[in-house]
């Protein structure tokens, strides 16, 4: 069970739920800035986009299983959007730095998402296109493939920063730049389905900052939308 959203984070998850694999660095931070986002149901860390099955953490370390270490992420469809995801997914770190975050470097550290649907991939390319823009044209090294086999994590790691005696350590690099609200960078097609749940006004106060993730609640925000 979640140790902070007290649910299951292996599936068969509810029906009114939707999924994404993202990777974003060190999983510790990572999946707390997920979990604590209003509407997620639930979080677990893990390993993705390599080609051994069932690694340990050591052998992901080791750089030669070709795995990120990643962060499951589900969530409520009445409550957020993926492009609500994918917001929290680009600000949360430096998603222009290559195989690394922070004082962090190898291939396991590298910034990934795995998306299940074209639809979604649709929005992840919108969304990179117009962040780049707002980093003054840096580019964005974000690994985009199709959904690859999440292999779940040690227990130990899950949920990790809110387990006793958890060392406080976050590499991620958030970049304190906005990403431009969706209406201006979402498909036509696809504004209306995948339009966002979280205002600007969330936005502004709940924006990822370096080493916020640390200072943090453990527990979920509470939001109105």
């Amino acid at each position: 069970m979640h140790r902070v959203l007290k649910t299951k984070f292996h599936g068969p998850f509810p029906e009114n739920t939707d999924q994404v694999i993202v990777a974003t660095g060190c999983f510790w931070g990572s999946e707390k800035a997920f979990w604590r986002m209003p509407g997620v149901y639930t979080t677990a860390v893990g390993y993705s986009g390599g080609k051994k099955d069932n690694p340990t953490y050591e052998q992901v370390c080791s750089g030669r299983t070709g795995h990120t270490e990643a962060v499951l992420v589900v969530w409520d469809k009445d409550r957020l959007s993926f492009t609500d995801i994918v917001r929290m997914y680009l600000q949360c770190h430096n998603p222009t730095q290559v195989n690394g975050q922070g004082n962090d470097h190898g291939t396991q550290y590298r910034t990934a998402l795995y998306y299940n649907t074209e639809e979604q991939k649709k929005v992840a390319e919108a969304a990179i296109r117009s962040y780049e823009k707002s980093l003054g044209g840096r580019k964005i090294a974000t690994e985009l493939k199709p959904e690859n086999r999440f292999y779940y994590a040690e227990d130990y790691h899950q949920q990790y920063l809110a387990s006793p005696g958890a060392r406080k350590y976050c590499s991620a690099q958030p970049q304190g730049v906005q990403l431009e609200p969706a209406e201006k960078w979402l498909p036509a097609d696809l504004k209306k389905v995948f339009a966002p749940k979280l205002g600007e006004d969330f936005w502004n106060k709940h924006a990822p900052k370096p080493h916020c993730v640390l200072n943090d609640p453990h527990e979920q925000i509470v939001w109105s939308n």
